[in-house]
Formats: structure tokens, C-alpha cells, sequence
């Protein structure tokens, strides 16, 4: 005969954290939240939409590639900024990009922004917050240039101006001071860059270059590595010592002894 079913009651359910609290008597450690960095933007001016990102990929507390892209292709009219963990933001818009030409192709119109957005926020409400994307996405289509974001649980934002990572606010404190609507482009672009390079030096998880990609109207251009703050200076003088410079206390030298025999095969 089968056991009843039981159907589990509504609301929080404490059974979890007994059972966490009772592994970490037996000396097991819970697992430790990793932190991850970076600082990206994004802002409407006057003709379209300017994204922007460092290119710092850190891995705990070591840099584990100084010129990385962290804003990625969606369409030939949107892309998207992403900050957390670098796999988690590759492969949701490498997913939401094929979703979207198959989507231009079978409708044969041009992908809109909030299309993009849509799908994004049901594949990360989906998982609810353990897939570690943090978006912005920034494009031109038939309603005109669209700035949006997208949290890492699913919930959007519409915003003229908005910054995302672990160097957001720094970047959201010059972005504040000095949006404006209506914004020219070359004063876009120099905003977007003071606002990625405040992030770059007011936080660690955040470094290296600046990338900023200007989409307008049937027009985007990609400027990768537009600004370098902390190119590496050329060095004042020589550091090699002259042989003999380093004391020793004992030296020993061995002697291999060399016997014929046969051949290594290295075939």
C-alpha cells in the first residue's frame, strides 16, 4: 500500500537550516558566497544609447585576465553590458542571441529591445538568482533607442541611466552629477568613460581598460580598449643585479656521469 502524500505547508520552511546547523557541529563549514567584480554603465543621449564596461575578470582576489569583453553582441541593433560571473552572463546572451535571429528571421522584421529584455528575465526568474547575471541591455529598434536592466533574480528597471557591479557606485555618483537629457554624443562617450574609470579606481574588482559601444539609429560602432588609465609606465632604470652581486654561504657543484647505452627511441 502506498504512503500518504503529504503536501508541504506554505510558508518558509525551517527543515534547512536545522539540518545546516546540525552539519556545522559535525565540523563541516558552509559554502562561503564568492565575491565578483565589475563596473558597467549605461545612458541615453541624444541619438541613441552608449554602453560601457571595464575589462577586469578577477578570480577571488587574483586578476585572471586584465582585457577581457564583458559587453556582448545580442543583435545587429542591441547589445548587453554583463557584470557577475563571467559564464553566467557568456551563455545567456550567447542563448538570448540565437533566440533573437531566429526570432528576426521567422518574423523577418528587426529584433526590439524589449523582446531581448523579455526573454532575458524569464531564463533568470527561472533559476531564481543562482544563474549570476546582472545585465544591461542597450539598443535602437522601431520605438526609438532603449536602455534597460536586468537583476540577477529576473526583475527589470527602465532607467535613462544606470550602473551595475561591484564599482556602481562610484560610476553612478558621476553618472548622477552629470546626465543630462538630450546629451550630445562626444559628451556622452567622455560621461560614460568618467564613469566607468570612477569604478576602476575606487574598486578592486574592477580595472584595466575602458570599452564603450555607441548604438544609434541602423549604426553601432564598438570602441574596444577606448581609453587605457593604467597602461604600465616605462621603468626609470635597470633592476639586474651583476653577477656575484648575491652572497653565498656554501658551494657545491655535482658532476653527472654520462655512460653509453642505448638510444632513446623519440620516434
Amino acid at each position: 500500500m502506498r504512503d500518504k502524500i503529504e503536501i508541504p505547508k506554505s510558508g518558509f520552511n525551517f527543515d534547512n537550516y536545522r539540518r545546516n546547523a546540525f552539519l556545522e557541529k559535525q565540523g563541516l563549514s558552509l559554502p562561503k558566497p564568492i565575491k565578483t567584480g565589475t563596473t558597467i554603465v549605461g545612458l541615453l543621449f541624444k541619438d541613441g544609447v552608449i554602453l560601457g564596461a571595464d575589462t577586469r575578470s578577477t578570480n577571488g582576489t587574483i586578476v585572471a585576465n586584465k582585457n577581457c569583453e564583458k559587453i556582448h553582441y545580442l543583435a545587429p541593433n542591441m547589445y548587453c553590458a554583463g557584470a557577475g560571473t563571467a559564464a553566467d552572463t557568456e551563455q545567456a546572451t550567447s542563448m538570448i542571441s540565437s533566440q533573437l535571429e531566429l526570432h528576426r528571421l521567422a518574423t523577418g522584421r528587426q529584433a526590439r529591445v524589449i523582446t531581448a529584455v523579455t526573454m532575458l528575465k524569464q531564463l533568470l526568474f527561472r533559476y531564481q538568482g543562482h544563474m549570476g547575471a546582472a545585465l544591461i541591455i542597450g539598443g535602437y529598434d522601431i520605438s526609438g533607442p532603449g536602455l534597460f536592466n536586468v537583476h540577477p533574480h529576473g526583475s527589470t528597471d527602465k532607467l535613462p541611466f544606470m550602473a551595475m557591479g561591484s564599482g556602481s557606485l562610484a560610476a553612478m555618483s558621476i553618472l548622477e552629477s552629470r546626465w543630462t537629457k538630450d546629451l550630445e554624443r562626444d559628451d556622452a562617450i567622455e560621461l560614460a568613460k568618467d564613469a566607468i574609470e570612477a569604478g576602476i579606481f575606487n574598486d578592486l574588482g574592477s580595472g584595466s581598460n575602458v570599452d564603450i559601444n555607441i548604438i544609434e539609429k541602423d549604426k553601432v560602432e564598438v570602441l574596444r580598449n577606448y581609453a587605457k588609465p593604467n597602461e604600465r609606465a616605462v621603468k626609470e632604470q635597470s633592476y639586474k643585479y651583476k653577477r656575484g652581486a648575491t652572497a653565498y654561504l656554501k658551494e657545491y657543484v655535482r658532476e653527472f656521469i654520462v655512460t653509453e647505452g642505448d638510444a632513446m627511441d623519440i620516434s
